[in-house]
């Protein structure tokens, strides 16, 4: 669903118009269906941030983050960081090294 929606989100936020936990629960909720689950937005927060400080070699992208209650991946109640930006499609919200 809408990449250009996650990136005009991202974009208030660079502009300060609305904070991070705003902007990601308008991706968690209106950007995918089913909605997900605003317990994710904690764990989608410490992904956006081990993702970006991993481009400058300050933490590992495959970093594992603890899951909430009820929500697994693979199986599992941890998921690296990668896969949350990627299964949420946080790209945006992440400033990628040219």
């Amino acid at each position: 669903m809408g990449s250009l929606q996650a990136q005009e989100f991202a974009s208030l936020v660079q502009e300060e118009e609305i904070g991070l936990r705003q902007a990601l629960t308008y991706q968690l909720r209106s950007n995918h269906y089913p909605p997900v689950p605003l317990s994710m937005i904690d764990p989608c927060i410490a992904a956006i941030d081990i993702v970006q400080r991993s481009q400058w070699g300050d933490a590992e992208s495959d970093e594992r983050i603890p899951l909430p209650a009820g929500i697994l991946y693979r199986g599992e109640d941890s998921a690296p960081a990668w896969a949350i930006v990627e299964s949420h499609h946080l790209s945006a919200f992440i400033e990628w090294e040219e």
